[in-house]
């Protein structure tokens, strides 16, 4: 397997939230749903991306362009970068007005289909098509970690006729359909990553070292067998270097030495689990690499800031107040 095969073999989605907004001029929109990665393509018109603090400013999509927003962290998109948002999308694809409005009912125009300001047959309006993956173990953590705030892919860099199809499938209401979607969802994203890693200037520093001949083969085994207790001294015999050169090169290329890296990839695993309510703290600090639940909750305080108890309960109590607020299915997801 070559590295970015290796790199993008992780999209899976389970249930993504898929639509296509219909968007007239003044709107803006802030996107508060939490979700790991979302992927934004507009069909007609354009739209601006402001991904806030660290990033250089927003970016202007047009249609053919596709751009991927990692998340959690907030951001809006609007026709001006001067709108002042209209709509809150929540966690779950539901939206509220800035005083709090449910507007799940008003802005619901159909199967997979929002509207704001009847933007529906208006010559200036915007179409966008809206795939996001509800969960990071959807897309994976190693994938994520890769990417930045906001890549945007330009009209003609993506050599496959893909939107289209999703924007043909994406009204449609038959058998199956959901599953239908979440494929082409993952095939655009992998598509789409695959011409942005391609690019001139676009391999990351972590992209070059999964294909490192030495840093490569030790980062597959972090990744594919994260509960083994390893050691710099076994990692560096598996590599075929010295304890010294290994440690070297890997925090050349990574960043970090290899028993940070590797605690940093334990506990995303550990926070992907905590949201399984069957699995106990003792259970998932085994599935992770830690002896017991005790140990695997003083690695996650220290490096999180909250237990593991604490981080579940707050991702509890966060989809029961979501629940409460907006109580029936999301707009577009009939």
């Amino acid at each position: 397997m070559d590295a970015l095969t290796n790199l993008l073999d992780g999209p899976r989605a389970r249930g993504a939230f898929l639509l296509r907004a219909v968007l007239a001029p003044p709107w803006a929109v802030r996107v508060r749903d939490e979700a790991p990665l979302t992927l934004l393509a507009p069909t007609r018109g354009t739209a601006w991306i402001d991904a806030g603090a660290g990033q250089r400013g927003p970016l202007r999509l047009a249609a053919g362009d596709v751009a991927v927003v990692r998340g959690p962290e907030p951001y809006v998109v609007a026709d001006d970068p001067a709108t002042e948002p209209g709509a809150d999308v929540l966690p779950g694809g539901c939206s509220v007005a800035p005083d709090g409005t449910d507007l799940c009912d008003a802005l619901d125009a159909g199967v997979r289909t929002w509207g704001l300001g009847a933007g529906e047959g208006r010559p200036d309006a915007t179409s966008l098509l809206i795939g996001s993956y509800q969960l990071p173990r959807e897309v994976g953590s190693r994938l994520l970690r890769a990417l930045p705030r906001v890549l945007v892919l330009r009209d003609g860099e993506l050599d496959a006729p893909l939107l289209p199809l999703l924007g043909a499938e994406v009204g449609r209401d038959l058998p199956g359909q959901d599953l239908v979607l979440d494929r082409l969802l993952d095939l655009l994203l992998v598509s789409v990553l695959r011409a942005w890693f391609a690019r001139s200037g676009a391999a990351q520093d972590w992209y070059r070292a999964h294909g490192d001949p030495v840093v490569g083969p030790v980062l597959r085994l972090l990744h594919e067998h994260p509960a083994h207790p390893w050691t710099v001294p076994a990692l560096a015999a598996r590599a075929g270097v010295s304890r010294a050169a290994l440690a070297r090169r890997f925090a050349a290329l990574v960043g970090e030495p290899p028993m940070a890296y590797l605690t940093a990839r334990r506990l995303d695993l550990a926070a992907e689990l905590l949201r399984e309510p069957d699995l106990t703290v003792d259970a998932v600090a085994r599935r992770v690499g830690y002896g017991s639940g005790f140990a695997l909750s003083t690695a996650f305080k220290r490096e999180r800031g909250v237990s593991p108890a604490a981080y579940r309960a707050e991702r509890a109590d966060g989809r029961h107040r979501e629940a409460a607020r907006s109580p029936g299915a999301p707009a577009g997801r009939r």
